[in-house]
């Protein structure tokens, strides 16, 4: 039996009890348990100082898990009655499965089964250990616990005669490029519950007279297209992530990354997808949570993957929230969404758009429908402000949020096929899918992607100044905060123009 002194925390690994939930007693011992260890790199990677992207085969070599660490991880946690199911030198990844008993004694923890709404699953709270052999070379400890870790950030409008927009005439009021369809592009998205039905897709974008896109579904985890036949489900959130891409960039091949909502599924999810071949240009995450809901170890593992798809030139958008300044807390202090938060990701927020298409646009403000949600948007209080954004007028304390914005008021949403019928929605998650086919297009022209695009987007930059390739908007506030000309916490540098973005990023 191994001493105290055997044993090392795990920092930032510390889990509040799941309140929640009804607590059934202790996990059977004999249950199977999966987590994912994620180990240190093996040098410090500086994204934003890279001359280019680099090949996968680079990444592992440069800035992944040495074979030593990968090793000696497969050692002591075989020793410890676990079976070690994947080993990714890349992302820095080993999946890890065993009984209960073994998963607990070998990570410090005791787990207890809990019914949350219609399922039941393992939780666990308090802090992690690992054997002291491990100590140094592990950065976070995911899984054991199943609590759902993020929400889709998507609103269904509540009224059946709402209009809204196909996504197509969104982007041609923010002027995406002609000549241009993602063609040769493949775009992940990212989905942590729901599915999407083939019909669904082919009614849809014949509907619209679009070319069908190649739509893939693949499983991690255990997760599957396995859609629930309720639009207001999460199959709202994966038919518009779908829907917006393949209507806005139909060249564009878009693998659709099932995974269970969990910390581990989210992580193995984003990490599978950034890894692949071929590499994606973008990655499209609607799913979220308030930083102070997400374990430091979480969020530390996260941001890491992020920077490792922007060394491989893939560009990661993730919707701000759907809550306002406090992202739905009831602390009364104010809050941002992770991982948008995350330095390497690109934030996007929400506008209300008042138009006619093709490109007559009446008016665009911040979202922020009475009682209908609003945008996120505010002051990281765990990430600094990165370089690229130092100059921009963020308010003191942390990383600002978002970093750009698109339409999002469900009032003024869009259009599309869920389970076979129409609907009209709303929410920062139809503006991570949007900014992501945008990507697709713009890399299309430019022959390459973009990476850590921030260090163009944020160029020259100045509090008050509006940046070339945006739209300043400058009415409206999401709570705590107001939009004003240049940067600001609701709307980041605006909406974009596709044509003038086409020029900024060749």
């Amino acid at each position: 039996m191994m001493t105290e002194s055997q044993w090392v925390s795990i920092s930032g690994s510390r889990r509040p009890s799941f309140t929640a939930a009804e607590v059934l007693g202790p996990v059977d011992p004999d249950a199977t348990i999966t987590a994912t260890v994620v180990l240190r790199r093996r040098a410090a990677l500086d994204a934003a100082a890279l001359s280019g992207p680099l090949t996968t085969t680079e990444l592992a070599e440069q800035y992944g898990a040495t074979s030593d660490d990968l090793d000696l991880a497969r050692t002591v946690l075989t020793d410890a009655g676990l079976t070690v199911t994947d080993l990714h030198a890349g992302s820095r990844r080993v999946s890890v499965r065993g009984p209960a008993r073994a998963m607990a004694a070998t990570f410090g923890t005791e787990l207890s089964q809990v019914r949350y709404g219609s399922g039941e699953f393992p939780v666990r709270s308090g802090e992690l250990q690992v054997p002291a052999a491990l100590g140094d070379a592990v950065v976070a400890v995911l899984g054991l616990d199943e609590r759902p870790q993020a929400r889709a950030q998507f609103r269904l409008h509540t009224d059946a005669a709402a209009q809204g927009f196909t996504p197509d005439q969104v982007g041609s009021l923010y002027g995406f490029p002609a000549g241009t369809d993602g063609t040769g592009q493949t775009v992940a998205v990212i989905e942590l519950g729901g599915g999407y039905r083939p019909e669904d897709l082919e009614n849809y974008f014949a509907g619209l007279k679009i070319a069908e896109p190649k739509v893939t579904a693949a499983g991690v985890d255990g997760g599957k297209n396995a859609p629930a036949g309720d639009p207001d489900s999460a199959d709202g959130e994966v038919l518009l992530d779908i829907e917006v891409i393949g209507a806005l960039a139909p060249g564009a091949a878009q693998v659709v990354y099932f995974a269970p909502n969990t910390d581990q599924g989210f992580l193995d999810a984003v990490s599978t997808a950034i890894h692949a071949t071929p590499t994606p240009v973008a990655v499209s995450i609607s799913w979220g949570q308030s930083e102070d809901q997400w374990t430091e170890q979480a969020r530390t593992a996260m941001d890491q993957a992020f920077a490792d798809a922007a060394a491989l030139g893939v560009t990661v958008c993730c919707a701000s929230g759907d809550n306002g300044s406090s992202d739905g807390q009831n602390d009364g202090a104010q809050h941002v969404d992770f991982p948008a938060s995350s330095p390497h990701a690109l934030a996007c927020g929400g506008t209300r758009l008042d138009g006619t298409p093709p490109s007559t646009v009446d008016s665009e403000t911040v979202w922020n429908t009475s009682g209908g949600g609003a945008t996120g948007g505010g002051v990281s209080d765990v990430f600094a402000v990165p370089g690229f954004q130092q100059p921009a007028g963020v308010p003191s304390g942390g990383r600002g949020v978002p970093d750009v914005a698109g339409n999002a008021d469900p009032a003024t949403g869009y259009r599309i096929l869920v389970d076979g019928q129409q609907a009209v929605v709303g929410g920062t998650s139809a503006v991570s899918p949007l900014w992501a086919a945008l990507l697709s297009r713009l890399a299309q022209s430019a022959g390459h992607g973009f990476g850590l695009v921030h260090s163009k987007l944020y160029a020259g930059v100045g509090a008050g100044k509006v940046q070339p390739g945006f739209r300043d908007i400058t009415q409206g506030g999401n709570g705590a905060f107001s939009a004003a000309a240049g940067w600001d916490a609701c709307t980041g540098l605006g909406v974009p123009d596709g044509t003038a973005l086409q020029k900024v990023l060749s």
